[in-house]
């Protein structure tokens, strides 16, 4: 039977493999691109420009998600719980204590971000503080610490690099190709073939790239509570807390689409009963009742 200990190194491995073989397929499709065109200086400035503009984004990542979000700075005498939380279990950890911001909303969440361990940011909301207990408290900030710890953010960073770097290509294929780019070599048929390959990637390549994310995003979750678990010694607590949180209907105020996968649990609200394969796909985080049960013990693979 599946436990935390399993699923923490199972989801290591296969969030490793999805990165792997996203990685090929990528590069694949950009060599073959550059090919077709026979100018690998294509390839050469879309992965540059992708490159580029995620360094940018992966270095100002946490003052982007604090503006999103509306976090605060937490004062340390009005939120002295909640401090001692989180440098408690960073000295558990072995990591630096991170800032600690507070989001002034109803709903029960929290999230990590940060480049790097000495650049990282916890944040709760007041509504996450107003339901739980000290024992799921600090659950949840073991599992935003094992964001941290596992170096999440530079997973996620890359992640968001490939799946914009696929975005890129296919509109650029499919634009060069509209406008009969390709040299005057190629007959009628060619070129048709080339135009339904550039619709099909425009339209595919991006969506695929987008469940890709979504599917890391999901196995760092459970990840995530695999390793707060270990490190509070306490998986009931994590477990007790995610009820408290799934059963909170209600979405945050500043829910944004760009920052959803960093938050604890899904901001735009209850995710709802049914998950079917396809629903799956879609989702930032996996459904509650299975992150619940696999904190207890139970098998969800």
């Amino acid at each position: 039977m599946a436990s935390i200990y399993t699923h923490q190194d199972a989801n290591r491995r296969r969030t490793w493999l999805l990165m792997t073989t996203f990685f090929v397929v990528v590069i694949g499709i950009g060599w073959a691109f550059s090919w077709v065109f026979g100018n690998p200086t294509i390839l050469y400035a879309f992965v540059g420009f992708s490159v580029l503009m995620n360094i940018f984004s992966h270095w100002n990542s946490h003052k982007l998600v604090i503006a999103f979000s509306g976090a605060k700075l937490a004062d340390e005498r009005e939120y002295r719980e909640l401090h001692n939380v989180v440098e408690n279990l960073a000295i558990t950890a072995g990591l630096p204590k991170p800032k600690v911001y507070i989001i002034n909303d109803p709903a029960p969440n929290a999230f990590a971000t940060g480049r790097d361990e000495k650049h990282a940011v916890v944040a709760a909301t007041t509504g996450l503080l107003s339901i739980l207990n000290r024992t799921e408290l600090e659950g949840v900030i073991a599992h935003e610490l094992s964001h941290i710890g596992n170096r999440d953010m530079l997973v996620s960073t890359i992640a968001v690099v490939l799946v914009g770097f696929v975005t890129l290509l296919s509109d650029f294929f499919l634009r060069f190709t509209l406008h009969g780019g390709g040299g005057d070599s190629r007959d009628g048929r060619v070129q048709l073939i080339m135009i339904v390959a550039g619709v099909a990637l425009a339209i595919l390549a991006p969506l695929v790239a987008t469940l890709m994310q979504l599917a890391i995003s999901r196995k760092r979750e459970f990840l995530a509570d695999a390793s707060g678990a270990l490190l509070t010694r306490y998986p009931e607590g994590l477990a007790s807390a995610l009820e408290k949180i799934g059963a909170y209907a209600q979405p945050m105020r500043k829910a944004n689409h760009a920052t959803a996968h960093l938050f604890l649990s899904n901001p735009f609200g209850k995710q709802g009963k049914s998950f079917g394969f396809v629903n799956k796909l879609f989702l930032t985080h996996p459904p509650m009742q299975e992150r619940v049960r696999a904190l207890r013990g139970d098998s969800v693979m």
